[in-house]
């Protein structure tokens, strides 16, 4: 059978993707620190560094969201976030659609679309409902349940980490986490750039570990962005 280009382009990234997360059991997301937004309160595009548990970067995540939708729709906004190797090429995307913002509308919650390579869906983050807890479900790409995310009832990061517990599905064992970690007070109070470190077991599905990302993006845009007016949350409400 002979390859297209773009069959063969593909299968080159997806080598690529398995190469770099059948290696690691933790990653760590840096979020980088936009000057015009700090001065300003105009919204950007968010960046972010993603790297090993050696503080070797391994990939680069960028938004691509028009300035209309940044600025009129704050964190609740939908997006596109494209995830580049350091070779350059886009290996990873993730897509998140317009939703509802508060848990009052049980019927249209927060999910995230995870693509590796780009345009080939491995799995799905969706919010599930609860009165006071931050729960996420992790599904693969035929949307079969594989995990459980579970945040705390009030998702502060004043002077601590802010962990959200990635569980079996029955939720009785905990195999990892999603970590918001804490950056020092005058990062913390003047801008929404923020770090977070993510753990899970070494023998993971590569493809989980990818949708682990878009989880943590996801949780990220939920509680942690801020924009101009609008304060980040601190809990589903």
């Amino acid at each position: 059978m002979i390859l297209t280009q773009k069959q063969t382009c593909q299968l080159g990234i997806r080598l690529s993707i398995h190469q770099q997360h059948s290696k690691i059991d933790q990653i760590l997301i840096h979020q980088q620190i936009e000057l015009l937004e700090v001065l300003t309160g105009f919204e950007t595009n968010n960046k972010y560094e993603i790297k090993n548990s050696f503080g070797q970067r391994v990939y680069f995540a960028v938004e691509d969201t028009d300035c209309c939708t940044r600025n009129c729709c704050g964190p609740s906004r939908p997006f596109t976030l494209r995830i580049i190797d350091n070779m350059g090429q886009e290996v990873m995307t993730l897509e998140r659609p317009l939703r509802c913002s508060s848990c009052c509308c049980p019927c249209c919650l927060q999910e995230i679309e995870i693509q590796a390579p780009p345009g080939v869906p491995v799995g799905y983050v969706i919010q599930t409902w609860h009165p006071c807890l931050p729960k996420f479900t992790i599904q693969n790409e035929k949307r079969e349940d594989v995990l459980k995310i579970s945040g705390p009832c009030v998702v502060c990061s004043c002077c601590g980490d802010v962990d959200f517990e990635i569980k079996s599905l029955d939720e009785q064992n905990i195999v990892g986490k999603i970590s918001k970690h804490w950056t020092g007070i005058l990062r913390e109070a003047f801008t929404d750039a923020d770090n977070f470190g993510i753990q899970f077991p070494l023998d993971l599905d590569v493809k989980m570990k990818a949708v682990m990302l878009g989880a943590c993006f996801l949780i990220d845009f939920m509680f942690f962005e801020s924009s101009g007016n609008q304060e980040q949350r601190s809990g589903v409400w």
